[in-house]
């Protein structure tokens, strides 16, 4: 009953990392599980005239042409970092084989942000889950 461990898998998609610019994150495979949520960890926020960063949880078929999720199979919203250190998760609802975390420089000058994104699986088909 309290055996979370072998009911989920993590997955990185978005490597720790001070991203300057646009990164996109590792496709993950959901094939076997039921449900999967983004953790995002933002931590220090740099750079000059209000920096921001904008995540964006992405989708695909066969894990080369990803495109944004659309808002109705999202739990949360994508979040817009505009401060230092915060923790979010994003609810995956939608039908598609793999997910992503990508990443993007909003506003500012020379915006920079120490980040990381899991994804974790959950619901699975088999378990317990290796």
């Amino acid at each position: 009953m309290r055996d979370l461990k072998s009911n989920i898998s993590v997955v990185q998609s978005l490597a720790v990392a001070n991203h300057a610019a646009l990164a996109d994150g590792t496709g993950v495979d959901l094939l076997g599980f039921n449900s999967a949520c983004a953790v995002i960890s933002a931590g220090v926020l740099g750079g000059s005239s209000s920096p921001s960063m904008t995540f964006q949880l992405q989708e695909s078929d066969d894990n080369i042409t990803f495109a944004p999720v659309a808002d109705a199979d999202l739990q949360g919203t994508e979040p817009v970092i505009a401060a230092s250190t915060a923790l979010h998760r994003i609810g995956y609802i939608g039908n598609k084989r793999y997910i992503r975390v990508s990443i993007s420089a909003e506003a500012g000058t020379d915006p920079t942000l120490f980040a990381s994104a899991i994804i974790i699986l959950g619901n699975p088909e088999s378990a317990p889950v290796d």
